[in-house]
């Protein structure tokens, strides 16, 4: 009696509110309670739809928007393991794993690394590369910046982008901000006498490189002059290069080798397969200029395989390659396109991917073109040397450095520039 008083009490008081029937079990029954007769009543359940919400109730629905990096960041506090009974264990991270994820996470918001310890910043810079954090387009070449500004070097030593040449169109800047770069091998990439980064070679972030590669890149006179100005002028840029090819690139001739002669330091160089008209006089010029011996056998500074990409940027070098791989990937259902061109009688304008060569048809015809400065401990000697003729190379030598004096005290007496290489000063 206490429980329907109570009951009927509350559904007096409730009266304004629509609940529909309401079940009560007692006694192993089930009692449904009628408010319009303001009882209880012993009455099987009838199946009669009814509504669990008014007709003026309305429902809006709020879905979590939280970005996949916070989300990230909630389940990447913890450690995730089974044991051996096959159960789900989880433990925390340590306080640094917490710290170093959130800063990668916006390695793109830092002020500066300067200062900041090396080994920690490898580990940060290894975190932001697993996250993939310098392929994005304008954050990563912020965050990228931010490192090389402060380690130089240690970002990356050695840089190879050979055949690259869609690398090179995609990630123009970020290559651009590498510093202190002491290997760079640029061949085959047909970048020709006007691109930027031939242009960014004179400039004092790339002064630190000693070997360069630039075969088969359709360069000219042209551009061996735009490229050796700061060093014949201003004795800035690649002053320190110590290995240069230059082999397959047709349009340089004579004039183009005039050039080379202000690299003071150059051990090697590989000038195969360039359109030399007296070979002869450009041998006897190098050697009495500047010192550099005509090798009858292939040096091992130009087999191609020293040059390397070393750095903590190794594997970004990677992705960018991998996601311009990606990007290019469609082509491949033009097959059959090409196909029905074929079955119809068409020629198809598809460009194939023009792959570089190790040993051009042209290097062979022309004759190995390589040299070496003798006694220099840093260059690859070739296999075989000539013991013959020493006397005859010291007394060569001894009237290069007579008239390289010469010439100093001249150029000394009468420095005269032309328009254009004033224009090329100016650009500076």
């Amino acid at each position: 009696q206490s429980w329907s008083r109570g009951m009927s009490y509350c559904l007096h008081s409730e009266s304004h509110l629509d609940t529909g029937p309401i079940y009560v079990r007692e006694n192993g029954k089930l009692r449904v309670v009628n408010r319009g007769a303001g009882g209880v009543q012993n009455v099987t359940p009838k199946a009669r739809p009814f509504s669990l919400f008014s007709r003026t109730f309305s429902v809006e629905l709020c879905m979590n928007r939280e970005d996949d990096r916070a989300r990230r960041q909630r389940t990447d506090h913890f450690i995730f393991t089974y044991t051996k009974e096959g159960n789900l264990r989880y433990s925390a991270k340590s306080l640094f794993s917490l710290v170093l994820g959130y800063i990668s996470d916006n390695v793109d918001h830092i002020d500066s690394l300067i200062g900041f310890p090396e080994q920690i910043a490898e580990k940060l810079f290894s975190a932001a590369e697993a996250r993939q954090k310098f392929t994005e387009p304008v954050t990563g070449l912020r965050a990228l910046q931010k490192f090389t500004e402060a380690y130089g070097s240690l970002v990356l030593c050695s840089l190879c982008l050979r055949n690259r040449y869609l690398v090179i169109s995609e990630k123009l800047e970020e290559i651009k901000s590498f510093r202190e770069l002491t290997c760079l091998d640029l061949s085959c990439c047909k970048l020709g006498d006007e691109h930027e980064l031939l242009e960014h070679l004179t400039k004092e972030a790339l002064s630190s490189v000693k070997r360069l590669l630039l075969k088969d890149n359709s360069l000219s006179d042209a551009g061996l002059r735009r490229m050796t100005a700061p060093v014949r002028v201003l004795k800035k840029g690649l002053d320190n290069l110590l290995v240069l090819d230059l082999s397959c690139n047709p349009k340089i001739t004579d004039v183009g080798i005039g050039y080379l002669l202000s690299f003071k330091k150059l051990n090697c160089l590989d000038i195969s397969g360039t359109g030399l008209k007296d070979v002869d006089a450009v041998i006897k010029r190098l050697q009495m200029q500047i010192g550099l011996v005509h090798s009858k056998v292939p040096l091992k500074e130009f087999d191609h395989s020293n040059c390397k990409t070393e750095g903590w940027a190794e594997q970004t070098v990677l992705q960018w390659e991998q996601a311009v791989l990606e990007a290019i990937k469609p082509q491949d259902n033009l097959r059959s396109r090409v196909t029905a061109l074929h079955f119809y009688g068409k020629t198809h304008r598809i460009e194939e991917v023009v792959k570089c060569t190790l040993v051009e048809p042209e290097t062979k015809a022309s004759g190995n073109l390589q040299f070496y400065k003798e006694n220099v401990e840093n260059c690859h000697l070739p296999l075989k040397k000539e013991v013959a003729g020493s006397h005859e190379l010291k007394n060569n030598k001894k009237r290069a450095l007579a008239e390289q004096e010469r010439e100093r005290t001249s150029k000394q007496k009468h420095l005269c520039l032309t328009v254009e290489d004033w224009d090329l000063l100016n650009t500076y």
